[in-house]
């Protein structure tokens, strides 16, 4: 079987597919145009292109700049969100490695408590979480990231084992006879293994992080950090009054940075996902390959 041959699909699916595309675009699409019409004109019709004495140029951006303080948000957000990734990735990467290789009843017992994670909504705890991080001082940025750790552990740890359990234990058990030590196994052999899912968990924790409103407004000081989905919110005026097209255009600023990194690396998603039960037969294969080999010989 060629790996490398392209997939065909039918005509009415390419059609299906492009439909379904240009619904999940079109709110994408609506934020832009409106990021360059007065507020008067949005309210008026949003659906309009910004022509004539509705298009006020970069007006938009500027007044969105300054009235949310824009670039300190994007800083604050791209720092939590940098952070919170490297933590997750490092330590999910790492204890789903042991789970895999101890697999004794503790081993598992923390396994099922992170399947356990997954499961509980976080309106169940968003309050309790609120009180503890004031009370352990976690109300800044440094400390959002260690509250991201534990709500982003367990679909980490769940990919990852499922990717681990794919690598045979051999090639460790080879390296370690060679007399390479614990660390440089994990991070010379197994983690360049792990990289399409390390990739793939990467681009959903950091879409997840830099979207989320409600997390950073419960647990961050904001007298002195914002997010951006959080600075954004102070657009609002008094009485219910909103400025719109401020506001569009900070989302436009806010959704590019994203989109950006999730179209570099979207290749890597499903190769991620798929990384456990491809690595188990290609190993398979090989055995099976190889014993043949072994009984002429």
């Amino acid at each position: 079987m060629n790996e490398n041959k392209p997939v065909k699909h039918g005509a009415l699916w390419t059609v299906l597919f492009a439909v379904v595309s240009l619904f999940w675009i079109f709110p994408i699409v609506l934020v832009l145009i409106n990021s360059f019409k007065q507020k008067a004109y949005i309210s008026k019709n949003a659906f309009s292109l910004p022509a004539g004495k509705a298009f006020v140029g970069l007006e938009n951006y500027v007044r969105g700049i300054e009235t949310t303080q824009f670039f300190a948000s994007f800083g604050w957000t791209l720092l939590i969100t940098v952070g919170s990734v490297v933590l997750i990735l490092v330590c999910t990467s790492m204890c789903a490695w042991w789970i895999v290789r101890v697999n004794n009843w503790a081993a598992k017992l923390l396994y099922t408590l992170f399947l356990f994670n997954m499961i509980v909504p976080f309106q169940m705890v968003m309050f309790t979480l609120s009180k503890i991080a004031d009370m352990l001082k976690l109300n800044t940025p440094w400390g959002l990231c260690i509250v991201y750790l534990g709500f982003g552990a367990g679909l980490a740890v769940f990919i990852f084992t499922g990717v681990i359990k794919g690598i045979p234990q051999e090639l460790e058990e080879s390296a370690m006879i060679d007399g390479a030590s614990v660390p440089r196994i994990f991070f010379q052999i197994v983690v360049p293994i792990m990289k399409p899912s390390i990739v793939s968990v990467a681009i959903l924790e950091a879409m997840w992080i830099w979207n989320d409103y409600l997390l950073p407004y419960l647990t961050l000081d904001l007298g002195k950090y914002k997010t951006v989905s959080v600075a954004v919110q102070y657009l609002k005026g008094g009485y219910g009054s909103v400025d719109m097209g401020a506001m569009m255009a900070c989302l436009v600023l806010a959704i590019i940075p994203i989109i950006v990194f999730y179209l570099v690396c979207q290749k890597y998603i499903v190769s991620g996902v798929m990384a456990g039960p491809w690595l188990e037969a290609q190993w398979a294969s090989s055995r099976l390959q190889a014993e043949p080999r072994q009984r002429r010989s």
